[in-house]
């Protein structure tokens, strides 16, 4: 049996549907806070069970019978550590086989604020006797795309990632990987650094947007400061703010550059492109 947490979201979803494409739905197991999220998936055979991971008394039981569990990290900033040692206290009084958990590229070495709590889980991990792989992902292209519409509006591009370059993939690229590992296993201990094949600055994204667009588009390049400040001011929360902030400066350390291309061999093919991103959005 496989399972997948989040599978109502955005990434666990797509992993799911890659899944369903290929393995029999009843030996997929789709655990969601919310099972009324997922009933196309379920009308297709999935298994569903209720999962949250800030209520221990549903993580056990919904492990029972599972071999392969991909652990995808919590969007719940501040509370991931703990949420996540949670599932892999349950994962291995289930017994389940292996553990893959979506982490950060290059998890040991990174110095931005997002990468703590994934530090803390790999820890954990390491230590908890469960054999595991980590998916260390890289930025997705849509952090990006959804800004595209008011680059155009305002005729910028907005960042403190200085000339930094973005190995970034799809979402569904990463999906892709997270599947392929779910489908054949993996040695424990594996660590995938995964990223996109091509890389970008943020000021080659204004001109790619402004290429496809037609319209006057360049990169504003400010202090990390006055970036949260103008993402605060675009109603974002303040500490999440600080952390995009953050990674921006992060960005312009090389944090998330990285050309090794382990992704794309990982799931056959090559991963999307910045171009491609563009257009999809463009036409969406």
């Amino acid at each position: 049996m496989i399972a997948i947490t989040g599978a109502s979201g955005q990434l666990g979803r797509l992993v799911a549907e890659n899944l369903l494409a290929t393995e029999p739905a009843v030996s997929l197991r789709l655990l969601v806070r919310s099972p009324d999220k997922v009933t196309d998936l379920a009308a297709r055979g999935a298994q569903v069970a209720a999962f949250d991971y800030s209520r221990p008394e549903t993580l056990a039981p919904a492990l029972q019978g599972v071999s392969k569990l991909l652990l995808v990290s919590s969007s719940e900033v501040g509370s991931r550590a703990a949420q996540h040692k949670a599932v892999i206290e349950a994962a291995k009084a289930a017994g389940v086989e292996l553990l893959i958990y979506t982490s950060i590229l290059r998890t040991p070495q990174s110095g931005m604020i997002l990468a703590a709590e994934h530090k803390i889980t790999e820890q954990d991990l390491a230590a908890s006797g469960v054999p595991y792989v980590l998916l260390r992902n890289g930025w997705y292209l849509e952090n990006f795309m959804g800004s595209v519409p008011a680059a155009i509006e305002h005729g910028a591009v907005f960042g403190a990632s200085g000339e930094g370059r973005i190995s970034a993939a799809a979402r569904a690229d990463y999906a892709a990987a997270a599947a392929e590992i779910l489908r054949k296993g993996a040695a424990s201990g594996t660590v995938l650094e995964l990223a996109g094949d091509t890389s970008f600055t943020k000021a080659d994204l204004a001109a790619e947007i402004a290429r496809q667009s037609g319209k006057p588009v360049a990169y504003t390049n400010m202090s990390e400061e006055a970036f949260k400040g103008l993402l605060v001011q675009v109603g974002l929360p303040d500490g999440f703010a600080g952390a995009l902030a953050d990674a921006d400066t992060a960005t312009a350390r090389s944090e998330l550059f990285d050309d090794g291309k382990t992704l794309s061999r990982l799931i056959g093919r090559p991963t999307v492109t910045l171009a491609e991103a563009v257009a999809a959005t463009l036409k969406a």
